[in-house]
């Protein structure tokens, strides 16, 4: 392991390393960063990667880097709750797979990542709200970012120059799509109606709208006025769209393009327009309605990290093992932070 004294501080003390990754496309060229207050940074690509993977790199690269005792920031809980949450623990006991005996995705950056992190027992992970306009997660953003769409690293000390501006940073004000309503907004999401007990009326989703209504009523009691979102997908979406309006809360509803109930049966067909009629506000992201599956699902990506940037708050109904949901529910805890996600087992 080597050793610079340019970013170290002094005898005992802690550095702090501020860590990202990036990624066009997912996967796609990819780039990460790290960088210390003050002191030293880094940067490095790949051509074919994704957002996880530099991560991970990029958090990696610091520890190696760094021989001080060292905290790492990350505005990835993926990376952090590894650490803080001692995933790693789950996934060695059980052989390297995860809660769903899925096998643990990224295993050849993590295992390494893992070990250097446990033989040294010096290090820790904090996590920061990311396009917040902390500077130096903006900093090893535009870094990362830089390094993506170069595909070239550096390497240098202090604030480097000629670099383009963060990432989408949201102010506190709030950047949001002037077809949303102002306020407070909560997003609804997670399984889907296969997963809640089928598409016809049945207990499990009856009891998934109840847990919904209670857990959004006790928002409203802790941080006032709310308007609730949905995608109106069939299951949890449409049971939260269905418990904003048993409270008599403002509906808002956000469709990824035309049509988007067309393959559904004329049930769920006639329940969506139930729900969009009492929506205060629809709105559809795309003009068209694309061709195949593949293209469908894509769009519907687009509309969850559009949805991500855009609400306050999120309630995800999870099992705590479909990995999907839990992805989805990474996600929201990276852009809104884990105390603003709260989760509604069903």
């Amino acid at each position: 392991m080597r050793h610079d004294p340019g970013m170290s501080s002094s005898s005992g003390a802690t550095t702090v390393a501020y860590t990202d990754g990036a990624c066009s496309g997912n996967p796609g060229p990819g780039g990460w960063a790290w960088a210390v207050p003050g002191g030293r940074y880094t940067s490095g690509s790949e051509a074919h990667s994704t957002n996880q993977r530099m991560e991970i790199t990029a958090a990696f690269e610091a520890v190696r880097a760094i021989d001080d005792r060292l905290e790492v920031v990350s505005d990835s809980t993926y990376v952090v709750n590894c650490f803080r949450d001692r995933w790693h623990e789950g996934w060695v006991k059980r052989g390297w797979k995860n809660s769903s005996r899925q096998p643990v995705a990224n295993r050849d950056l993590w295992e390494p990542f893992i070990d250097l992190v446990l033989v040294r027992g010096d290090v820790t992970f904090q996590w920061v709200k990311g396009h917040a306009g902390d500077p130096m997660n903006d900093l090893v953003d535009r870094l990362a970012v830089e390094a993506c769409l170069t595909q070239a690293g550096r390497t240098g000390e202090g604030e480097p120059d000629e670099l383009g501006p963060a990432d989408d940073v949201r102010p506190a004000s709030g950047r949001r799509d002037r077809r949303l309503p102002a306020g407070r907004l909560v997003l609804v999401a997670g399984h889907r109606a296969g997963e809640l007990g089928g598409y016809d009326p049945n207990p499990v989703a009856d009891g998934v709208r109840q847990r919904l209504q209670e857990a959004l009523a006790a928002m409203v009691q802790v941080d006032g006025p709310l308007a609730v979102v949905s995608g109106l997908r069939l299951g949890a979406e449409q049971l939260g769209a269905e418990a904003a309006l048993a409270l008599d809360l403002p509906l808002v509803a956000v469709l990824p393009y035309p049509g988007a109930d067309k393959p559904w049966p004329s049930d769920g067909r006639a329940r969506f327009r139930t729900l969009v009629d009492a929506a205060e506000v629809a709105i559809t992201l795309e003009t068209r309605s694309p061709a195949t599956k593949s293209l469908a699902g894509a769009a519907l990506g687009r509309r969850d990290a559009w949805l991500a940037k855009q609400v306050d708050a999120a309630v995800v109904v999870w099992d705590q093992e479909d990995a999907a949901v839990g992805r989805s529910v990474r996600s929201l805890e990276d852009h809104l932070g884990p105390d603003q996600v709260l989760l509604v087992h069903p």
